[in-house]
């Protein structure tokens, strides 16, 4: 008879046995990174909406970053959308601009807020927005001089815009005093088709 009677051959199914049981579980110990404990931390799982609640830094001062070579105060007159928007630049020239990646979704911008444009060499009437200032940050840069006198913070009636200026409606005040002209006159005046 044999050995192992009932009991499957080690060889012909090595999971069965005890001593091979565990054998492909018993991984080596992972090396401890002493220097960065933070190594083997799983990341924080979930969507937009935990991120869209973390306002980390929203009170904290930060430095005053001002304006460099071939960079511009700009003012936003309005939002295009897809990350475009217009903005008119304090050196007097209305630019399209367009909002980096660094700032979309962390960083939103408003008709009215103060940025800071990074003009393009190849393409004058177009630039990309560096930072957004606060009202804070806005008043000391006027402060400092670095903004004309002239510029509105925390406003929507924005800097160069010409409001209702652009629309082709004109209202005619003298409209009722025509009609009652017609009406004492003897009533409607003939129009003949030919004439129009």
């Amino acid at each position: 008879m044999p050995k192992n009677k009932g009991k499957a051959a080690p060889h012909l199914a090595p999971w069965r046995s005890a001593k091979r049981q565990h054998h492909f579980l018993n991984f080596p110990p992972r090396p401890s990174n002493s220097a960065n404990p933070h190594a083997n931390h799983i990341p924080q799982q979930g969507g937009k909406n935990r991120r869209r609640g973390k306002n980390e830094n929203d009170n904290e001062k930060r430095e005053l970053v001002f304006k460099e070579e071939g960079q511009e105060y700009a003012q936003v007159v309005k939002m295009l959308g897809n990350g475009r928007l217009e903005a008119q630049c304090f050196d007097g020239a209305r630019r399209l601009a367009h909002i980096r990646g660094k700032l979309r979704k962390k960083v939103w911008i408003n008709q009215g807020d103060i940025i800071l444009l990074s003009l393009r060499d190849y393409q004058d009437e177009k630039g990309d927005v560096i930072m957004k200032y606060s009202a804070d940050e806005a008043r000391s840069l006027k402060a400092y001089g670095e903004l004309p006198e002239n510029a509105k913070i925390n406003e929507t009636d924005t800097y160069g815009d010409q409001g209702d200026e652009g629309i082709g409606f004109e209202f005619d005040e003298d409209r009722d005093d025509s009609d009652s002209d017609e009406a004492e006159g003897g009533g409607k005046k003939e129009i003949d088709i030919d004439d129009i």
